[in-house]
């Protein structure tokens, strides 16, 4: 596998961070574009990156941050190309504003991805008003859990008012786009962690619907967490980004993340951005900065343990939350994934508004909030 990765200071400017020997961007298959909304609607890329690779598919997906093999990058489009030797790749579209039918886009995949020799799914989904939760069940549902699913919700840097993805154009509203790569020649390896810490008892979710939770035992969950947040409360809903709460659907279960995107005084409820089903268990959760970024470390050396080569790239996708909530602290999350992989692993990626990666219970994918996800790409000659 050859790699190119450009910095795009405007739709036709660009400079090169990496090009491994022998690429050739004419035969590049895959190229993958990570820019902020605003930005992506400002300098149309596509066709500057169609005549760069005239025989690729291009992905574009909206974020709230770019990682490039360098550093965190704001406000420029990354792009990353992906020549391989002896993998092949399908890429399909669709749009869940026309076809609001999670099963739909299913079936979609199963039909035109799911074929033999399949070896993993990427997906890059518009973040805005897609049910995480329900997007990745479908796909295990229609690939029998059997295929390995990572990738991510778009971002839209901290504004949180609209995503943009594409496939082949101009990126628009409402799309999800799926990749598969076939052979077995291309080997993946996953790695995902939060760092958080839990506090307070765990509690059993008594009241909820999807990703709205009401009630928490006997009490309603936004009282609940007001009083434990104390004088964060009043800071709400954007101090809700350094408390998530932990989920396990049940108590054998490997607990997740789970971001509050919304809360309703009225109701006293509070919204999430993936599912948290009745009879689930549920905890706070709090940052600590060290513990974030060694959770980044932790799930590099996770992505290596089934891979059996050097991995010859990274793709890094972490939530908006920890970028947040890490501040100015935020590029060691960076140089800790580096220090593991070393120079001869190049990364990209980018920060959303929910990560998608398998675990390591052998679950073909699951929905994160405020994780670092780390997807290892090798391809074996």
């Amino acid at each position: 596998m050859k790699i190119q990765q450009l910095l795009f200071n405007s739709s036709e400017n660009s400079t090169s961070i990496v090009s491994t020997d022998g690429f050739n961007p004419v035969e590049a298959q895959l190229v993958l574009a990570f820019g902020e909304r605003t930005i992506l609607e400002k300098f149309k890329h596509y066709e500057s990156l169609r005549s760069l690779y005239p025989n690729s598919d291009i992905v574009f997906c909206s974020t709230s941050g770019q990682i490039s093999n360098d550093t965190i990058v704001n406000e420029k489009v990354i792009s990353t190309a992906l020549q391989f030797q002896k993998t092949k790749i399908k890429a399909l579209e669709v749009d869940i504003q026309l076809d609001n039918n999670i099963e739909d886009l299913g079936k979609k995949i199963k039909n035109e991805i799911f074929v033999k020799d399949l070896k993993s799914i990427l997906i890059l989904s518009e973040g805005s008003f897609v049910n995480g939760t329900e997007l990745i069940n479908e796909l295990i549902k229609q690939t029998n859990g059997d295929i390995p699913i990572f990738g991510g919700l778009a971002g839209d840097a901290f504004n949180f008012e609209k995503t943009i993805v594409g496939l082949n154009s101009e990126p628009s509203q409402g799309k999800i786009v799926a990749v598969g790569f076939y052979g077995e020649n291309i080997h993946f390896g996953f790695g995902c962690e939060g760092g958080w810490t839990d506090f307070g008892p765990e509690r059993e979710v008594t009241l909820s619907d999807k990703n709205v939770l009401y009630k928490i035992g006997d009490r309603y969950a936004l009282d609940l967490y007001k009083e434990y947040l104390g004088k964060y409360a009043d800071e709400l809903p954007g101090s809700s980004l350094y408390f998530p709460l932990s989920m396990k659907e049940n108590k054998e279960n490997e607990a997740i993340v789970r971001t509050i995107l919304a809360i309703d005084e009225e109701n006293k409820s509070m919204t999430f951005a993936g599912n948290i089903p009745q009879g689930s268990y549920v905890r706070l959760m709090k940052a600590n900065f060290d513990k974030l970024i060694d959770a980044s470390y932790e799930a590099a050396n996770s992505s290596l343990i089934n891979d059996n080569e050097n991995p010859q790239l990274a793709l890094m996708v972490s939530c908006v939350g920890r970028k947040i909530v890490l501040g100015n602290r935020i590029e060691e999350e960076i140089e800790v994934v580096k220090d593991v992989f070393g120079n001869n692993t190049i990364l990209a990626g980018f920060y959303s508004y929910g990560e998608i990666s398998p675990t390591l219970q052998n679950v073909a994918c699951e929905l994160h909030n405020q994780t670092m996800t780390i997807t290892v790409i090798s391809e074996s000659e």
